[in-house]
């Protein structure tokens, strides 16, 4: 009598794996979902061992911004020049801002310069996922790379322009002085701020692309309420104790402030000597926004590691 034998599946596990079910066999070899978010540790792990990809992917970037123009690198400095002139012209001339500070040119310019590396930082970040789908799904990667590599690519910007910067300083009768080396600081906390807020619209942008469309309105709201072409300190000294506190904790205005006394902690109107206020707090202020941005910002991503380039 015939017996009929089951069909033998081809993809069955054999030998020493027979028998084997499919999560014994991942345990075996070491096998994980694919795209899984991984802890915060193992992310951040694998995050770091990608630094050499940020890195030169970012340059790259850069280094490809101005390929199709004639003046090719030289539009890093010139943008944010030709945006000093404007407010110069505008807020300076016509609306006589300069008439109460004799190194208004340098003043705006530490502003206008400082506050265009946040700005871009946020609308650059803002699109690091949505124009980039077609990396995150050809390659297996720590997504959080792409809106720091983004937010490097500003730095990378604002540290060529801060050559011109310091010599619109110099230009203006600034001297130097060793309060200068209080500009590294400022910036690093800038940049950990500037990198937990680019993160954070990331997440945002990658989810509801109209985003993108209402963040330049939003920088040139904030860019009027951060005292870069004057000072919000005189403008709102009749206001409400609470809300004099709350532009007072502006972080663009904290870290403007900041690069300002470091570059010019003392200034000369007809060789006399004149100290700037500057409140110590806004150290403490630019230290919390840093850190705290930037962990809010890095831990708000990483929570949606496994949606990015989906669907």
């Amino acid at each position: 009598m015939s017996t009929v034998s089951e069909p033998v599946s081809l993809s069955a596990p054999r030998g020493a794996d027979a028998g084997l079910t499919p999560k014994q066999l991942a345990d075996k070899y070491g096998l994980a979902v694919s795209g899984r978010r991984p802890g915060l540790f193992a992310y951040s792990k694998q995050l770091w061992a990608r630094r050499h990809f940020i890195w030169a992917f970012a340059t790259a970037r850069l280094v490809a911004q101005y390929t199709d123009a004639k003046l090719g690198q030289v539009w890093q400095v010139v943008t944010p020049l030709l945006n000093c002139a404007v407010f110069y012209l505008v807020f300076g001339e016509i609306l006589k801002n300069k008439d109460d500070n004799p190194y208004y040119i340098a003043w705006l310019c530490i502003g206008v310069f400082i506050f265009q590396f946040t700005q871009n930082a946020v609308q650059s970040g803002t699109r690091a996922i949505s124009d980039n789908l077609g990396l995150i799904r050809a390659l297996h990667f720590p997504r959080a790379s792409l809106p720091i590599a983004f937010t490097v690519i500003q730095l990378q910007q604002l540290l060529i322009s801060m050559v011109v910067l310091f010599a619109v300083v110099l230009m203006n009768g600034i001297e130097p002085s060793r309060t200068w080396i209080l500009v590294i600081p400022a910036l690093v906390l800038q940049s950990m701020f500037n990198t937990g807020v680019a993160l954070i619209f990331s997440r945002i942008g990658a989810k509801t692309s109209d985003i993108s469309q209402l963040i330049p309105f939003a920088m040139r709201a904030w860019l009027f309420l951060s005292g870069v072409m004057y000072s919000i300190s005189d403008k709102i000294k009749e206001w409400p104790e609470f809300w004099q506190r709350v532009m007072e904790l502006n972080p663009a205005s904290v870290y403007i402030d900041l690069v300002r006394h470091a570059l010019a902690p003392v200034i000369y109107n007809k060789h006399e000597k004149v100290f700037l206020e500057f409140p110590p707090h806004q150290w403490k202020y630019g230290i919390a926004w840093g850190v705290v941005m930037l962990v809010i910002g890095y831990v708000f991503f990483w929570k949606a590691e496994e949606e990015y380039g989906r669907g």
